[in-house]
């Protein structure tokens, strides 16, 4: 940089002189007054547009005023209706209430009766089939006929098996089963055990005690004579002698009886017990008879062997007549060990436990 020294500024130029205001012209009086009344006319069309837009602005909200009381008129008289529409509503809704409330406790005594209905039926139908049963079993035991308990079983199945109730499935199965068993069961020919019985009650007055002595033998018939023996002298017959000593050694013989005694005391009863013994027999074959009739297969078992035991103790077993009752006896034993009634146990006892109302019970045996 030098260290030459800075020209001063330029000067200024000097300004122009200003013009002179020119003067202004007053306006004139009459122009003014052409103003202040246009001004004045403004302001009454402006003020009367202003009325008029204000006047509609009032009518219109005039009217909206009365449409908005019609309104509110009309919304105080929907909402009359509305609250009046409501109150029968909620009148309606408790009656309908009050009719679900009937309805549904007339559904629970339906329902109960149903029940009831249906409780009874299967209790009719339970009743119904275990008297058919007992009722088909007395008739086999009368009659010695197993049709009639064959045809109860089989009715109790088909209806066991129709009702559809499951607590009656055990009773088709049972049923079905004692079918089998009442077909396979042996039936006692009563009529001819009852016509043993009787011969064996004929028999008994005849029966040799154990202790009875034996009756003379009767004498031999003495045979024709010739008639030129007749013709001859009224002497001895021949062979006179010969046939009594025949006669003498039958009676000698009969006095003195050689036997084995099992129970020595049974041959020291009196002819009274021997008669009481008698008519003991004959009311054990009696009763026999009477069971036998009755279809007691049981009791008269017992009362058989009862009446077997009182023959083989208090007669002569060596007698022919014991012997031939003892095997007629044990004929009718025999008979009546291969016999057997028929039983429903089994039906019955399921019969008992498918009882609504009735537990389980244990069906007594009628044969015992």
């Amino acid at each position: 940089m030098s260290d030459a020294p800075e020209s001063p500024p330029p000067a200024a130029a000097p300004a122009p002189e200003a013009a002179p205001p020119r003067p202004v012209a007053a306006p004139s009086s009459s122009t003014v007054a052409w103003l202040a009344m246009a001004v004045a006319v403004a302001s009454l069309v402006v003020s009367v547009l202003l009325w008029q837009r204000l006047a509609a602005t009032q009518e219109q909200l005039a009217r909206q005023s009365a449409d908005t009381a019609a309104q509110a008129v009309e919304a105080r008289t929907l909402a009359r209706k509305a609250d009046e529409t409501a109150q029968a509503n909620s009148a309606k809704a408790a009656v309908l209430d009050t009719r679900v409330n009937e309805l549904q406790a007339y559904r629970a005594q339906l329902d109960n009766v149903l029940q009831s209905v249906t409780r009874v039926r299967d209790e009719n139908l339970v009743v119904d089939l275990e008297s058919a049963l007992r009722a088909a079993q007395d008739q086999t035991r009368l009659s010695g006929n197993a049709e009639p308990l064959l045809a109860a079983l089989r009715t109790a199945q088909q209806r066991a098996q129709s009702s559809g109730d499951p607590r009656l499935a055990p009773v088709a199965v049972a049923a079905a089963r004692d079918m089998e068993r009442v077909r396979s069961a042996g039936m006692p020919d009563v009529a001819g055990l009852l016509a043993r019985i009787d011969q064996l009650l004929r028999e008994v007055d005849e029966l040799p005690a154990i202790n009875s002595v034996g009756k003379p033998s009767a004498a031999p018939a003495q045979p024709k004579q010739p008639a030129a023996s007749q013709s001859q002298g009224q002497g001895e017959p021949r062979g006179g002698w010969s046939r009594l000593s025949q006669a003498f050694w039958a009676q000698a013989r009969d006095l003195v009886r050689v036997s084995r005694i099992e129970r020595p005391e049974d041959t020291m009863l009196a002819p009274e017990q021997i008669f009481f013994i008698r008519e003991n027999l004959k009311l054990r074959l009696m009763n026999a008879r009477m069971n036998l009739l009755a279809r007691q297969i049981e009791a008269a078992r017992a009362d058989l062997a009862a009446a077997a035991a009182t023959l083989g103790r208090y007669f002569d077993p060596a007698a022919r007549r014991t012997q031939s009752a003892a095997a007629l006896l044990q004929e009718v034993q025999t008979y009546t060990r291969s016999a057997e009634m028929p039983r429903v146990d089994a039906t019955l006892e399921a019969l008992a436990r498918a009882a609504p109302s009735a537990p389980a019970v244990t069906v007594p045996d009628k044969g015992k």
